[in-house]
């Protein structure tokens, strides 16, 4: 028996989580599973390993049933549950991430395929991505000679239909059929207790990867069947533990991979050996594309310098390759190499990679000092005008790839969100559903911009709740999603079950949306691969960058160069439209001398915009402080600009107001005129610059500056400079 917990005859199933550090996913699986074991007589073990973001103190408090287990160190996945199976007291046990959403009908569907099939040891359900694509490692078969052959060639990938080389992933199979495989994914593996008394436990000589694959072969070989189920589905958002520790991921996984084939198929000298080798070929190639990822920014950089260089020639020569053959290595390399460190050092490539503040003061300094070594060794010295207007070109080159990137929402710092916002619908009209709108939009940095609300059945489209109108129901969501091109789609769980959340991911995964779930408490919000949080605390001391001087300076000196450019370029014809058409096609163009004057900048908060707190607030919050907050000059566009014909409360105008007064920088004041441009294209009405009231026409007196109060509620994450 291994001194194993004999099994209770109340228990049918024991439910056992290892969790690191992914509290807020953790709280989900946990709501899921609660739901799920309605008519299932189960108990749940969470073994925590170690975790330092609340895990267990949020167990304890929400979970207070689960038998919690809370490690000092970090015991492994393999260790760790198995500490958990020798408490588990269930006739069958489940395996289970903690980055997991069950349907409700779940555990049911799993137990009731266990007691009608007694051969069976080890099942799997159907797994779905978080974008509702099928998940193929939820069944699998062993590594033999050719299913290892096939997988390592890349046959697998570019036959996957054929059973000839589709065996690796079982992708020539149906995925919504029921049948016996070789394994199953770890995130989910459910076991009957006789075959884990009968072969034991994981093998704690994987402490992560690997575990699960080695469990089901000798589990299989023990003689019993392992399944995959397709009667019922669970999202699994893959990696999320991984990535919050500081493990090597590359080489744990290819340890994990080494050590399979030497314990199970070390029999055939010949095999082993191209396993061994072919893993070590990957492992490599693996680690080389991890190293090699981040220069592909420093490549682009220096392609762009070069580029600069050729243009420098072209425009002070009129042609290019003019310099002497010999210089060329060196005019080709020394300023890209240059200019690269430079960036390295501001931090460009790391922790500040889409930073265009950093991009440009780094760009500039470099050729400083590239001027200084031209003075210096005269036999490079062909031309200064072609050193200085390449500076000129890499100065507007670098930070322009990097701003188009953030444009597109490709950013790799920025992540999901984008200047053009976050295209959001809302599923649900009940309170909740309000509630979830109000907090959306009193975060202001997180980019959500709801567009309208999906009840559930069709009889109330059309009509309006919280300002905002039922655009649909969840029958015809992907037309709405099409249509309205959605990016995003929020459920909440006190509307829907779990079961048909998945059934809608299912049916929309066509489109190229990210789903998020907000659990009952209302406080985050959990999608792919990310955990927004919507708690509402307030912010006792805060430091505004619009407060510092330096970025009152570059604010301005953009103001005077911008404006400059359009007063040259575009100016005078918008000027002369409108005296021979007697109309202003641009109210923005024909303030720019007001911005050239210092009495407008082009970016900031509406002319008068700034209200002072409604009196209901100061009766809720007389400790709130009223200070003269700086909020800067009066801008043509703005974020509150940005919200268009949206009526706004008086806090969210000024929720608006000091989120950009906090998080005022460059790249955001830059971002924000891109918005405003685009969003002016779009509509036909014209441009959103200057609308949000009629009295926002009007010119403010010389040396007015717009002032708020700073004690706001929490932004989400600030952004730098």
């Amino acid at each position: 028996m291994r001194g194993k917990r004999q099994h209770s005859g109340s228990v049918q199933l024991s439910i056992i989580i290892v969790n690191y550090n992914v509290r807020d996913f953790l709280h989900h699986a946990l709501v899921s599973l609660q739901k799920a074991m309605r008519g299932v007589r189960g108990e749940i073990i969470v073994v925590d390993n170690a975790s330092d973001d609340g895990s267990v103190e949020m167990v304890r408090r929400r979970f207070p049933s689960a038998t919690l287990t809370a490690s000092k160190t970090n015991l492994g996945f393999a260790k760790a549950n198995n500490l958990a199976l020798k408490r588990a007291r269930g006739k069958y046990f489940l395996l289970i991430n903690p980055d997991t959403l069950v349907q409700e009908d779940t555990l049911r569907v799993m137990v009731k395929f266990f007691d009608e099939n007694p051969d069976v040891g080890l099942a799997g359900c159907k797994i779905l991505n978080p974008d509702g694509t099928f998940q193929l490692a939820c069944r699998r078969s062993f590594p033999t000679p050719w299913v290892a052959f096939t997988k390592m060639s890349g046959l697998s990938s570019l036959f996957p239909n054929t059973r000839l080389f589709g065996r690796y992933n079982l992708t020539y199979l149906s995925p919504d059929e029921t049948y016996e495989i070789d394994a199953v994914s770890g995130s989910f593996m459910m076991v009957r207790r006789e075959a884990y008394e009968r072969v034991g436990g994981l093998d704690e000589a994987f402490f992560m990867y690997g575990e699960d694959l080695d469990w089901c072969y000798r589990i299989q070989q023990a003689g019993w069947k392992n399944y995959y189920v397709h009667l019922t589905k669970i999202i699994h958002y893959k990696g999320e533990s991984t990535k919050r520790s500081n493990l090597d991921e590359i080489r744990t996984f290819y340890e994990a991979m080494h050590l399979f084939v030497r314990k199970h198929l070390s029999r055939s000298h010949l095999f082993a050996l191209f396993l061994r080798l072919a893993i070590g070929v990957s492992w490599r190639l693996a680690m080389l594309k991890a190293f090699f990822k981040p220069l592909r920014f420093a490549l682009i950089d220096i392609i762009l310098v070069d580029l600069g260089v050729i243009l420098g020639e072209l425009v002070w020569f009129g042609t290019v390759f003019r310099l002497p053959v010999h210089a060329y290595p060196i005019v080709y390399t020394v300023p890209a190499v240059i200019v690269v460190v430079s960036l390295y050092s501001a931090g460009v490539y790391t922790h500040r990679r889409m930073s265009l503040s950093r991009t440009i003061v780094a760009t500039l300094l470099s050729y400083i000092f590239i001027s200084a070594l031209v003075f210096f060794f005269k036999d490079y010295g062909f031309s200064r005008g072609v050193t200085i207007l390449s500076g000129f070109f890499s100065t507007v080159f670098l930070p322009s790839w990097r701003l188009i990137l953030r444009a597109l929402g490709k950013s790799v710092a920025e992540g999901r969100k984008t200047i053009f916002g976050r295209r959001t619908l809302i599923v649900g009209t009940d309170r909740s559903a309000q509630e979830l709108l109000r907090r959306l939009r009193s975060r202001v940095g997180d980019g959500y911009d709801v567009l309208g609300f999906v009840d559930l059945n069709r009889r109330r489209i059309g009509d309006q709740i919280a300002g905002l109108s039922i655009v649909g129901s969840i029958d015809n969501i992907g037309k709405v999603i099409h249509d309205l091109k959605i990016s995003d789609v929020i459920f909440s769980t006190q509307v829907l079950s779990y079961t048909d959340i998945l059934s809608v991911i299912n049916r929309t995964r066509e489109h190229a949306v990210n789903f998020h779930l907000v659990p009952n408490t209302l406080e985050v919000i959990i999608g792919k691969g990310s955990v927004d949080s919507l708690d509402e605390l307030p912010l006792v001391q805060i430091t505004y960058n619009l407060e510092k001087t330096s970025n009152r300076l570059l604010k301005r000196a953009f103001d005077l160069g911008f404006t400059l450019l359009l007063l040259i370029s575009a100016y005078p014809f918008v000027y002369f439209k409108k005296l021979l058409k007697g109309t202003s096609p641009s109210v923005f163009i024909l303030q720019l001398p007001a911005v050239l004057a210092g009495r407008l900048s082009l970016v900031g908060p509406p002319i008068g915009a700034v209200q002072q707190p409604s009196h209901v607030d100061r009766e809720k919050e007389p400790e709130r402080a009223r200070l003269g907050l700086y909020l800067g000059k009066p801008g043509l566009t703005g974020l509150t600009q940005l919200q268009g014909s949206r009526s706004l409360t008086a806090d969210e105008l000024e929720q608006y107001n000091v989120y950009y007064a906090k998080n005022q920088s460059l790249a955001l004041d830059v971002e924000i005129l891109l918005k405003a441009f685009f969003q002016s294209r779009r509509r036909s009405a014209g441009p959103q610059l200057l609308q949000n009231r009629p009295e926002e026409h009007v010119l403010p007196p010389k040396g007015t500056r717009a002032r708020g109060r700073a004690a706001v509620r929490s932004s989400s994450e600030d952004k730098g400079n």
